[in-house]
């Protein structure tokens, strides 16, 4: 059932400004329990990093996460995103054709509104699934 994008969001969505630490950065994620933080400038969306950034662009290059910054290591520009008013099946459209988990929601003028993953689409369509019993699980501590 297709249904709009603000209706399965997940709103407040988190963010940071580009010359934010990793560290910090991987300090939020744990402490809102989320795997990606939109990097921004006021409403100006710069890029996105996820957990799998941090691990492949800083950990795994050798980078010292209180040095680096999260403009330097998140998924540059352009960001792919979706408007609140768009579709789900505009948001598989566009996670099939880039590969990707979660887009952000932005609205006019670009100002960061909420995210839409892949998990919210899955619960959507069927909430008996594997990965939306995934994305309702609680957090490992």
């Amino acid at each position: 059932m297709t249904q709009r994008i603000r209706d399965v969001m997940s709103p407040a969505a988190v963010s940071v400004e580009p010359m934010t630490t990793v560290t910090r950065a991987a300090r939020l994620m744990r402490e809102q329990d989320i795997g990606d933080v939109l990097v921004a400038y006021d409403c100006d969306l710069f890029g996105v990093l996820t957990d799998r950034d941090i691990v492949l662009r800083t950990v795994a290059d050798g980078r010292d996460p209180d040095d680096t910054t999260v403009g330097s290591v998140c998924t540059p520009p352009p960001v792919v995103t979706l408007a609140p008013e768009d579709t789900t099946e505009r948001a598989v459209e566009l996670m099939r054709q880039y590969a990707v988990r979660r887009l952000p929601v932005v609205e006019h003028g670009g100002c960061p509104v909420g995210v839409v993953s892949l998990g919210d689409l899955a619960a959507l369509e069927d909430c008996r699934s594997a990965l939306a019993d995934i994305s309702a699980a609680a957090p490992d501590h």
